[in-house]
């Protein structure tokens, strides 16, 4: 039997389980689109999906229904459009701000896109046994940590503990 070492550690080691899952699965899907010669990145669906929902958006406008810092998603944006997928253009009124939307490319590419994440939702569900409950332990840990930050949290554990 292998030695799990994140695994052993529990709670205390949650942030590298969450990472070690996404990566894995990411990895997968990125195995996957290279199969199938797809030149797109697992963590792309989700403005491909905005962006064809929304039509034309702000770079801030992905950013925060994702939850995703702003410089983040510039990289993540300038990628996709360097590979096609994506048209940038100045705001008319705000220079400063930058327009997104999908390429051509990209909207032909959308079914194909959407059965591969079809097919994706349905392995999830397959690994949780149809059983949806951990996405309410996400929610309430999304919700705690937009109430009070882990910085704020753990600081205030460490200052007391080193205090007394």
């Amino acid at each position: 039997m292998d030695f799990d070492f994140i695994k052993e550690l529990g709670y205390k080691a949650l942030d590298s389980r969450l990472k070690r899952i996404s990566d894995r699965m990411a990895h997968d899907v990125r195995r996957f689109y290279k199969e199938l010669d797809i030149d797109v990145e697992p963590n792309w669906y989700l403005v491909f999906m905005l962006l064809q929902k929304n039509g034309e958006m702000a770079i801030v406008n992905i950013a925060e229904p994702l939850g995703y810092a702003h410089p983040t998603v510039v990289v993540m944006v300038k990628k996709m459009a360097d590979n096609g997928y994506l048209n940038i253009k100045k705001d008319k009124v705000d220079k400063r701000k930058q327009i997104i939307s999908l390429t051509e490319k990209a909207v032909k590419m959308l079914p194909k896109l959407e059965h591969i994440w079809d097919s994706c939702e349905k392995a999830i569900l397959e690994i949780l046994s149809d059983d949806l409950g951990i996405l309410a332990y996400l929610d309430g840990i999304d919700d705690e940590l937009k109430s009070k930050s882990f910085h704020n949290r753990f600081k205030e554990h460490y200052l007391k503990s080193h205090t007394l």
